[in-house]
């Protein structure tokens, strides 16, 4: 048994894999600042509950990255288009993002929260633009085989990016201002930056790139309309968009509050850090694992039933937190039964969505099936504040839970279509 899980793990051995890892932290660690770690410096400014959950918008750039999405499949940037297609827009992406990092940390959010909400949308659109080149490189790079294992890898270096800017960022909010602690935050896109020079790309998204055109009406039906025209050659198209919105939905509701959650109850910064960061951020790495080692011995579709149904129930461990209070005990035992749950879910979920792309439009369709589920993520828990507010933490969990049913109720209707029909042929 123990040869069998060693053999399995060698694949994480891999350089490319290495180059996962820290690309994983480049993709990361901006997702907090206008996130968890920007809600607490909200909340530090006496911002109420209802703007900060309504700051959650901020992130719906991640929900609309497959507008631009095309782009970074057809435009060849000047000067950085020899590094090659993907890494020439990820290095882009990465400038932009220490820019609004650093915009970030000279802002005011007590004084001026509308300002500091319009840098907020500005850094996640360079981040979402970074997800759409970084996305397309890994789906790009291994094969169908490999796809689970260069997920695990992607989102341990995410996990990582997440520790940073999260735990990270509490500690340091513990000894110095907010401002100084964004400024400090600039310093992560340094991974990023040295990971993609030392990259190797394929060609393949080279002879994507250098094709010519006419009009600007020809670039649209290539670049725009030709990959959804792909796209829904699949059967089933309209369900699997309905699937890829909603299986990450209870998760995805609950993460506004997590943190007030905490602090509400008694938390400080460092417990904050210490346990939901750093132990939730091992669980997590934990749950990834054990998504990657399932999906080799299981199907796919055995894979999404499994772990949709642990991450829809793990919202249950936040009830009898409620009621505990501020025991940091059991906060680590929900955090371990929460993290491991979702990095299961996120590994079959990033191998699912990696299974339904096609190579000639990677980025456009990868980027529409992610937007899908970043907007269940921003859009729907935007009324998070507010439902958190009117139900109670106790009552606020368990609808957290139902909502997560109607994806696994997709689930199990794609796959009993798929058992009554053939599958479509590939272009």
């Amino acid at each position: 048994m123990l040869q069998k899980i060693a053999a399995f793990f060698n694949v994480y051995r891999d350089r490319k894999m290495l180059i996962m890892l820290a690309l994983g932290f480049a993709s990361g660690f901006p997702f907090p600042l206008v996130f968890n770690t920007l809600s607490l410096w909200l909340q530090s400014d006496n911002l109420a509950l209802e703007i900060i959950g309504i700051f959650s918008l901020s992130k719906l750039p991640y929900s609309f990255k497959w507008l631009w999405a095309p782009l970074a499949d057809k435009i060849r940037l000047p000067l950085l288009w020899k590094l090659g297609q993907r890494r020439s827009w990820a290095l882009l992406s990465q400038a932009l993002i220490l820019l609004a990092i650093l915009a970030l940390a000279c802002s005011q959010p007590e004084q001026h929260y509308l300002l500091t909400f319009a840098l907020a949308v500005f850094l996640a659109f360079c981040s979402a633009t970074l997800d759409i080149a970084l996305d397309a490189y890994r789906v790009e790079s291994f094969t169908t085989q490999e796809q689970a294992a260069a997920s695990a890898s992607f989102v341990t270096g995410y996990r990582f990016g997440f520790l940073f800017s999260g735990a990270g960022a509490l500690y340091l909010a513990e000894v110095f201002s907010w401002n100084m602690v964004y400024l400090l935050m600039s310093f992560g896109t340094l991974v990023g930056f040295i990971t993609l020079l030392l990259a190797q790309e394929n060609n393949q998204s080279h002879q994507l790139s250098t094709q010519s055109y006419h009009s600007l009406g020809e670039f649209f039906r290539s670049a725009a309309i030709a990959p959804l025209k792909d796209f829904i050659k699949h059967q089933n198209w309209q369900l699997i968009l309905l699937f890829v919105f909603f299986y990450r939905m209870s998760d995805a509701y609950i993460s506004p509050m997590a943190y007030v959650f905490y602090k509400d109850i008694g938390f400080d910064y460092k417990d904050i850090a210490s346990i939901t960061k750093v132990f939730g951020v091992i669980a997590t790495l934990g749950g990834v694992f054990i998504g990657g080692a399932l999906l080799s011995r299981i199907s796919l579709n055995q894979g999404l039933i499994i772990c949709g149904i642990l991450q829809a129930l793990s919202n249950l461990i936040y009830v009898a937190q409620a009621h505990a209070g501020a025991n940091p005990y059991m906060l680590m035992l929900t955090i371990f039964v929460e993290n491991v749950s979702g990095g299961m879910g996120t590994a079959a979920f990033m191998a699912y969505l990696a299974s339904l792309c096609n190579a000639a439009y990677t980025a456009t369709q990868y980027a529409l099936l992610s937007s899908l589920m970043s907007l269940a993520r921003d859009g729907l828990s935007a009324t998070s504040g507010w439902m958190a507010q009117s139900l109670g933490w106790s009552n606020f969990f368990i609808f957290s839970t139902l909502i997560g049913l109607p994806g696994l109720l997709i689930l199990f209707i794609l796959i009993k279509k798929q058992k009554t029909t053939s599958a479509p042929e590939k272009p």
